[in-house]
């Protein structure tokens, strides 16, 4: 069996690591956490120990890196296919595998603006146009993983999967900034939000003291 280690940033500011770190968490995937602290600009000098990306997350296997949020949930997904991390049906799949990777590459807007920090709370923060183009375009996604899934039950495929553990971070956004949503979009947050590794990722952030400038844009100064 592989030995893993996750190296990850603030669970309060770090999207990024939060995606694998409850993916692995959620799945039952037994893993080592070594967690790191951003200085005031939001980088992290000592992640090069890790990677040569020198970002976080990393995902080190058998002492090997993995870096980036997606190449790690690939990695993880193919390391354990029995926890069936995407879902089963390959039209379905498909889609998961897209609607992450857009995720990932786009929403540029929304994460600029509305930046993740779960302990904070800035209602209507961050707001614009683009923003609300980027909020639009995500509840759209959701409705329509949710009508080409094929199975029931709350989140975006039925099962938790990779597409759940790459929206969380939005979910914290959307609360934070109390980003109004229609009915079917709340539902979803409240799912992503009872997923038990959600939870504890929340309370461990809720639980930091450290204030990173670069992540707190809304803060008094």
């Amino acid at each position: 069996m592989a030995a893993l280690k996750l190296v990850i940033g603030n669970k309060n500011y770090s999207s990024w690591s939060m995606r694998p770190w409850v993916l692995l968490r959620e799945a039952g995937i037994v893993f080592e956490e070594i967690q790191l602290w951003f200085d005031d600009d939001g980088r992290i000098a000592e992640a090069r120990r890790y990677s040569p990306a020198g970002q976080v997350p990393v995902l080190m296997i058998n002492g090997e890196p993995v870096w980036d949020s997606f190449a790690i949930c690939e990695a993880v997904a193919e390391l354990f296919p029995q926890k069936k991390l995407w879902p089963d049906d390959p039209r379905a799949r498909r889609l998961a595998r897209s609607v992450c990777a857009e995720m990932h590459a786009g929403f540029r807007d929304l994460r600029r603006a509305m930046p993740m920090n779960i302990a904070a709370s800035h209602p209507g923060k961050g707001m614009s146009e683009a923003v609300q183009r980027d909020i639009d375009r995500i509840v759209a996604l959701w409705d329509e993983c949710r009508v080409r899934r094929n199975a029931s039950g709350d989140l975006l495929f039925g099962h938790f999967t990779v597409a759940d553990a790459y929206y969380a971070p939005v979910v914290m956004r959307f609360i934070t900034h109390a980003v109004a949503l229609p009915p079917a979009a709340r539902a979803y947050v409240e799912a992503v939000c009872g997923i038990p590794a959600v939870a504890e990722w929340m309370d461990a952030a809720r639980r930091e003291n450290r204030f990173v400038a670069a992540d707190e844009p809304y803060a008094p100064r």
